[in-house]
């Protein structure tokens, strides 16, 4: 009797199926993996399936709505799934997928690599692999395995550009590692399923990140609002301060009235916001901005993407930002 796994593979480009053309590495479809699906495919009965074929600087929400799709259309015949993804924006779409499918019930493994799976020293091979053990460890939550380590696909950040650690898990354990005891997997980290799997992908693309520096004019909330958008991810100093002398809290003030919502981080990656310790964040929380405590940018940006794609009001929002949905906050 075979016992394998019925794991599925989608693809949707990157590094890791690139190919050397005119103009630099191209991403190419899945036939370049093959020889790779081939070797695990004595261990595990896997079946492919591109869903694009994208540099992943390209992929935009809308590509996040066609992988979630195929996610929770294809996830009741198979016991888990991978998706190889470029690096550079693999952290928005595991983050993205995260919240647009609350509850998933199976493993749902990101991955990817530094150097296409063409070249001889690729990371790739090891990066599948520890993928697809993930994705048969019947764990459900959505993840991203790299350099032999998994992590939540909400607490992960892409920290080094060529280097083979690419990833780190911030501010969050790691879910799992493979030592030479295997794939072992910390559950205190495994997000807990709390009803069925739903698919709920509406999103917004109408939030803006801006990084916080100093002297920086309050006109920018002015033109934000102008331009049409619904809501803002402010990097700030520190446990998130923000300047607000003279007309430093008009500008957020007047966001605010205009039914923006406000979401406060810090640059710092390894630390939380919070703006209670000082006077100028107790003065933001006045206004009634929001706390991203130690969410990552990422997380932050599609948690608010995902929650004004909702049609949720600015006091929804400040509540679902004081809830942990599937590990991206610390409660």
């Amino acid at each position: 009797m075979d016992n394998k796994k019925k794991l599925l593979l989608l693809t949707t480009g990157g590094t890791i199926a690139s190919m050397p053309g005119c103009d630099g590495l191209e991403p190419h479809r899945s036939e370049v993996m093959e020889r790779e699906i081939n070797q695990l495919r004595t261990y595990y009965d896997i079946t492919v399936r591109d869903v694009m074929c994208l540099d992943s600087s390209n992929i935009r929400p809308e590509e996040w709505q066609l992988i979630a799709r195929a996610i929770f259309e294809m996830r009741g015949d198979f016991d888990g799934i991978v998706v190889s993804h470029g690096t550079d924006t693999m952290a928005y779409t595991a983050s993205a997928v995260t919240f647009m499918l609350p509850d998933i019930d199976i493993p749902v493994v990101f991955t990817g690599s530094q150097l296409p799976l063409a070249d001889v020293l690729s990371d790739g091979p090891d990066n599948l692999r520890t993928a697809f053990a993930m994705a048969a460890s019947e764990k459900a939550g959505v993840f991203l395995a790299f350099d032999r380590k998994v992590m939540l696909g909400c607490r992960a950040v892409k920290v080094r550009a060529t280097d083979f650690s690419a990833f780190e898990s911030v501010n969050a354990r790691y879910a799992a590692q493979i030592t030479g005891l295997g794939l072992k997997v910390d559950d205190r980290v495994i997000p807990r399923v709390k009803g069925p799997a739903r698919l709920m992908d509406n999103i917004s693309s109408e939030v803006f990140l801006l990084k916080l520096t100093p002297g920086l004019s309050p006109k920018i909330f002015d033109a934000l609002v102008g331009m049409g958008y619904k809501g803002i991810v402010i990097e700030a100093f520190g446990l998130g301060g923000v300047n607000v002398l003279n007309e430093g809290l008009s500008g957020i003030r007047a966001a605010i009235n205009a039914g923006m919502s406000v979401v406060i981080t810090t640059q710092c990656l390894y630390d939380s916001s919070d703006l209670r310790v000082y006077q100028v964040g107790n003065k933001l929380l006045e206004l009634g901005v929001i706390q991203g405590r130690d969410m990552t940018t990422e997380a932050a940006m599609c948690k608010l993407m995902w929650a004004i794609g909702q049609e949720m009001s600015q006091k929804e929002i400040r509540k679902l930002f004081a809830i942990d949905l599937a590990g991206e906050v610390t409660a």
